[in-house]
């Protein structure tokens, strides 16, 4: 009989290895463009992922001000946030939001799509959004990846 030995591999933050990813995200539908980024942070794509470990990589996303949205969801789809205060919920669609903060329509796409709880709020802090091409991790050399062939 074969004594070969399999361990299931459980990665822990010494032994993870990150990388920087570049994704454009001109064109992009976002729903589908959130859910990659978030499997990128989470590390599915990963052999040795592990569910309780931040082993998924860095990533940076580009042009969010290009992200598109299908049907009427521009003046549709509205975001609530809440001041704190007796009467402070605040409302803004989703064109509203492009126009003040273009960043913020991925960034809370992305987040909903993370588990909510400590592990969550660290692999958020993974994720870097920009509104043009430009970006400010050139000296961590990203490599820019094609959504379009991720499973």
């Amino acid at each position: 009989m074969d004594t070969l030995s399999y361990k299931t591999i459980s990665a822990n933050k010494a032994t993870v290895n990150k990388q920087w990813l570049l994704i454009d995200a001109e064109g992009q539908t976002l729903g589908r463009l959130a859910s990659k980024v978030a499997s990128l942070l989470r590390g599915k794509h990963k052999p040795e992922f592990t569910p309780h470990v931040d082993c998924g990589d860095n990533v940076i996303v580009v042009n969010a001000e290009k992200v598109q949205l299908s049907g009427n969801k521009w003046n549709d789809k509205v975001y609530l946030r809440y001041t704190g205060y007796p009467g402070g919920q605040r409302s803004r669609t989703a064109k509203e939001l492009l126009e003040k903060k273009p960043a913020s329509i991925i960034e809370q796409a992305v987040k909903g799509m993370l588990p909510k709880n400590k592990l969550g709020a660290d692999l958020f802090r993974n994720l870097k959004v920009y509104v043009g091409p430009d970006h400010q991790q050139e000296a961590q050399k990203p490599t820019a990846i094609n959504l379009n062939d991720l499973k």
